[in-house]
């Protein structure tokens, strides 16, 4: 492994010995490569480097980002990344995925949520959208000026376009639809800055994903703040992936006087990117996406319905949420509706064990099963009632 890494390292710390290296005034087309060699080009006092991912994966292209930060000396070069995902929710670091999107949605659509490793609001990936990362030195930090590498190629591209970057580093047309947001991660010496732009993104697939899941949540997480959003496609309608990309690399050499061909890199090949592997693992994990969420408290009223008696009631659910887990459930249901020991029963089995329609379902099965008849079936209402909080 450890010949891998240096063999890596060493292709992405210069030129000498590659035998592709562009010296070109213009960038190249998009090349392909492996662990054997990746295209860089550089002048005098800067080095470049612009990759494109060939994994649709979300996990593997967060992954991807997380390795390049912390493997590459990034106060010597700077890198864009481009790189698309097939659907998938994307969630910021601090944020609740309970409350910024809707999970059984997502479960129904075959739609995965991943949670990055830097701030910001939710977003919807699909292979509509892409995808941005500039990488840099902390020192070098500039997210405006990132933002200007693409308004400036969609003004090139398409004069007509009124596009504009906003305080907020948001990027918008028209001067309302949003069309690319932006997060950002430094570290002691690194950075790196993210962002969407919404070429021909499923519009109504994101509205269906991006709404609450659960009721009553309380938490101090980071909310997203919904803005209305356009595709480029429907207001460029001959605007064309290639064209977007090859203007979008032009300009990255342009703005910061590089000059560096887009090179095809594959996340996937643990030769070229030892490790990365074990990191898209750990981000597809439960521990990752839902454990490293905020501590929230959820207070609701449930609704309870005995469809045998035509009868309903309502009961009252409080819960206190840690690491993803349930560190304390109070019930509060009418007794003539359910005797009180059952309810504190249900409360019991709830805690301690993680906020998750599956789980929970799971750990009550033995309690119902110890009742029969009416009981049986009140308990079986406020059990589903309950799970269905969780999303």
């Amino acid at each position: 492994m450890m010949s891998h890494i240096r063999r890596t390292l060493s292709l992405l710390r210069g030129c000498s010995g590659v035998s592709r290296c562009q010296t070109s005034n213009q960038p190249a087309r998009t090349s392909s490569t492996s662990s054997s060699g990746l295209v860089m080009a550089s002048d005098s006092s800067k080095i470049g480097l612009v990759l494109q991912s060939q994994s649709t994966d979300v996990y593997q292209n967060l992954a991807l980002e997380d390795w390049i930060d912390a493997n590459i000396d990034l106060e010597q070069r700077s890198i864009l990344l481009l790189w698309r995902n097939r659907p998938a929710v994307v969630i910021g670091r601090h944020q609740n995925p309970w409350t910024e999107c809707n999970l059984s949605a997502m479960r129904t659509a075959g739609i995965p949520l991943a949670r990055r490793r830097s701030g910001g609001g939710t977003v919807f990936h699909d292979l509509g959208n892409l995808n941005l990362t500039f990488f840099t030195s902390k020192k070098a930090y500039d997210r405006q000026r990132n933002l200007k590498v693409i308004t400036e190629a969609l003004r090139r591209l398409r004069p007509g376009l009124d596009v504009q970057a906003t305080d907020r580093f948001d990027i918008l047309l028209n001067g309302h639809f949003k069309i690319s947001g932006s997060a950002s991660r430094l570290s002691r010496k690194s950075s790196y800055h993210h962002c969407t732009l919404l070429h021909s993104a499923d519009r109504s697939a994101l509205a269906a994903v991006l709404c609450h899941s659960c009721p009553g949540i309380y938490s101090n997480a980071t909310p997203s703040v919904p803005s209305p959003v356009a595709n480029l496609v429907d207001h460029a309608p001959t605007l064309q992936w290639e064209e977007l990309l090859d203007a979008l690399v032009h300009q990255y050499n342009a703005e910061f006087s590089f000059n560096a061909a887009s090179t095809l890199v594959n996340p996937a090949d643990d030769s070229a990117f030892p490790g990365l592997g074990r990191a898209a693992a750990e981000l597809r994990g439960w521990d990752w996406t839902f454990g490293k969420t905020p501590k929230f408290s959820v207070q609701t009223l449930l609704d309870l319905t005995d469809d045998r008696l035509s009868a309903r009631s309502s009961a009252q659910l409080r819960m206190e949420v840690k690491n993803g887990v349930i560190e304390s459930c109070e019930l509060d249901v009418p007794v003539d509706w359910l005797p009180q020991r059952l309810s504190a029963e249900l409360s019991g089995v709830l805690a301690g064990e993680r906020f998750c329609r599956h789980r929970a379902a799971a750990a009550v099965v033995e309690l119902l099963r110890s009742e029969s008849g009416e009981l049986q079936n009140r308990l079986h209402n406020l059990c589903d009632a309950v799970v269905s909080v969780m999303g």
